[in-house]
């Protein structure tokens, strides 16, 4: 590509997607984000969740994936940067990156469990 010329925008969406697919096809953590995000849109329907409920887990599901992506990135450069070297800073950026992932995937769980919970606690104790 030509400094300063950018692609057409269908290209732009295409090397998006193909980050997306990468990203699912080759890293284990966005494969079990896929996972939980497929069982509760599962449990989601069986409980009969409202609107309200539906966007937020929405929310959450870009959010977590979004992070998940963003780390993969991360590692991707730092790992291209350090060229096999250990270094505490690029040790640091890794880490951090993880961090945002974790830290994202917990309270979803626990938003997840506020949500689901009491519905779930209906159903066996009525």
């Amino acid at each position: 590509m030509q400094k300063g010329k950018k692609d057409p925008l269908y290209k732009s969406f295409g090397y998006a997607f193909h980050g997306i697919f990468t990203v699912i096809g080759q890293e284990r953590n966005m494969q079990i984000h896929c996972a939980a995000t497929i069982a509760v849109v599962i449990l989601g329907l069986f409980l009969h969740i409202s609107y309200e409920e539906w966007l937020i887990c929405l929310l959450l599901f870009a959010l977590v994936m979004s992070l998940e992506m963003v780390n993969t990135a991360v590692e991707a450069a730092v790992d291209f940067a350090a060229k096999g070297e250990r270094h505490p800073l690029a040790g640091k950026a890794k880490d951090v990156a993880a961090g945002a992932v974790l830290i994202s995937a917990i309270f979803a769980a626990i938003i997840g469990m506020v949500i689901f919970l009491p519905k779930i606690m209906a159903l066996i104790f009525k």
